[in-house]
């Protein structure tokens, strides 16, 4: 048996609320507690997913969230990965409970961010793809955004009205969620006529900086049965791959060059390969998928994870999007 289940969800509304991460971590725990009916003294493991913005508490959130929630004997772990840090969390719960150290986890990851553009952390990491594309060449997270707009623009006939369409799909499903950003539903012609920050994107077609949280309650499937959840949602598969050598260097279209160009590149490109283990651990491949909540940092991001993550053809997202 190598699945886990999950019994419990809980989220913090996102907005900027300008109070403490941990208020947020906690108020998502104890969603996912009172959904899953677990009391926190069956919690046998705490993984925290770590934001590197709140100072010293935040590098150790598993443990800032097991005191936050009343210290009950818990191991706990501390997870980072960027964007990456809650499927990162996820995992080593899964690990946790797959390898038989507990039966009850539970994942709890929430942000407090500044205003503005997120900067890199501060220190010298000139082997740090990402603090290059900073520091060489000044190209904050909006620029760099534009700069896959732009290639899609040019390689694949993408338009200004086809990002717009990705924010107005978005809006229609976020106005539904109360925890949502934005529960607003925008239409194609408020996002055209948002200010442009950095072109081609507009405002409204990039991540805003935000404050919240979420939580899930997993468990062993021993566990979950012993609860009479015969059939509960299980974690099918998860994906954390790094690069495959030569495709190691910095992702930033028009603006740098690729080792592969002296040598074989490797079968699949790194973002290609994230959605490939996960589809290989599931059993599953991208043509049984029904429902995909995929990343969308910005409205043309979210094109080029179309084709990523296989579900449509390299240059064919702008057509899906378009036949709704």
């Amino acid at each position: 048996m190598d699945e886990v289940a999950i019994l419990g969800v809980g989220m913090h509304p996102w907005g900027k609320w300008g109070r403490n991460f941990t208020e947020y971590g906690v108020h998502a725990a104890r969603e996912a507690l009172v959904d899953a009916d677990i009391d926190w003294n069956e919690v046998g493991f705490v993984s925290g997913a770590v934001t590197v913005r709140c100072g010293y508490p935040g590098y150790v959130a598993g443990s800032t969230f097991a005191r936050a929630l009343g210290f009950n004997g818990a191991q706990v772990a501390s997870s980072y990965a960027a964007c990456a840090s809650g499927v990162t969390a996820l995992s080593v719960a899964r690990g946790q409970i797959l390898s038989g150290a507990c039966d009850v986890a539970i994942v709890v990851g929430a942000d407090t961010t500044p205003k503005g553009f997120l900067a890199p952390s501060e220190g010298e990491r000139p082997d740090d793809t990402d603090w290059l594309r900073f520091h060489l060449v000044g190209a904050t997270n909006p620029v760099y955004f534009a700069l896959h707009a732009r290639r899609r623009m040019a390689l694949y006939g993408a338009t200004p009205n086809d990002f717009a369409m990705v924010k107005a799909k978005n809006s229609r499903h976020g106005v539904h969620n109360p925890n949502a950003r934005y529960p607003k539903e925008y239409g194609v012609e408020d996002v055209a006529n948002s200010p442009v920050v950095s072109d081609p994107l507009r405002l409204l077609e990039i991540c805003a900086t935000s404050d919240g949280g979420a939580a899930l309650v997993v468990t062993s499937m021993d566990y979950a049965q012993s609860r009479g959840i015969t059939d509960p949602v299980r974690v099918a598969g998860l994906s954390t791959v790094t690069p495959t050598y030569p495709d190691t260097v910095i992702d930033l279209p028009y603006l740098a060059t690729d080792s592969a160009a002296a040598a074989e590149p490797p079968p699949l490109g790194f973002k290609e390969s994230i959605g490939a283990q996960v589809y290989d651990e599931a059993g599953i491949g991208p043509e049984d998928v029904d429902v995909a909540e995929v990343y969308d940092l910005s409205s043309a991001l979210e094109l080029d994870w179309y084709e990523q993550l296989g579900l449509c053809a390299q240059g064919e997202a702008e057509s899906l999007l378009r036949a709704g």
